[in-house]
């Protein structure tokens, strides 16, 4: 699989390319979490959201379908007690309904088949009054960043989809999710999250 060959090279590649961009959207996405908060993160790769998330939360699940990624991950949250890491497949999450305050699910939504399917068990398993936080590099309206997805799909990244801001809304609005906030990081590769809130 490629996300286990890349791996171990996986924060050297992101750090040199996006550094600046990877910094800003973690601080956002952790600073949307407290600590009475239960979180679900899911496709957390090497562990770039899963640890700022985790020194404020009170708990954290941090999941991912690629093993590779799940070990380098661990390595970095290893002096996290509140971390549990497992292997899930986010279009099936092995958890009850409404477990979580917080479901984050960062740069994976461009690579899957059924993003729909992604989505309603995202909802699925978020608590009423808690967060949905998905987000995702908006690679098409930079060149750069265009030339990185065409590099990295080269090698085997599989991309399904590629968005610009515009078409990342048209994207959720087409799932049938509002949108309540989105925030963007800019720079090589900019980076959107989308914030979906579940309403009591």
């Amino acid at each position: 699989m490629f996300w286990n060959k890349i791996s171990g090279v996986y924060d050297f590649v992101e750090n040199i390319f996006n550094g600046k961009v990877n910094k800003e959207i973690t601080q956002y996405v952790a600073s949307l979490t407290d600590g009475n908060d239960d979180v679900l993160e899911c496709a957390c790769g090497t562990g770039m959201f899963s640890l700022p998330i985790a020194r404020r939360c009170r708990s954290l699940i941090a999941t991912d379908f690629a093993v590779g990624m799940l070990a380098q991950a661990q390595k970095k949250c290893r002096h996290q007690p509140n971390v549990i890491f497992k292997k899930a497949d986010i279009t099936s999450l092995d958890y009850a309904d409404e477990s979580f305050d917080k479901v984050v699910a960062a740069n994976v939504i461009h690579l899957l088949d059924d993003p729909r399917k992604a989505m309603d068990e995202l909802w699925r398993v978020c608590r009423r009054g808690g967060v949905i936080i998905i987000p995702t590099y908006i690679n098409k309206s930079s060149k750069s960043a265009s030339l990185a997805a065409k590099f990295f799909n080269m090698l085997g990244a599989g991309f399904k989809r590629e968005f610009d801001e515009e078409s990342y809304h048209e994207f959720f609005k087409q799932m049938g999710y509002a949108v309540s906030e989105y925030h963007t990081a800019d720079g090589r590769m900019p980076c959107c999250a989308a914030i979906i809130r579940k309403m009591k």
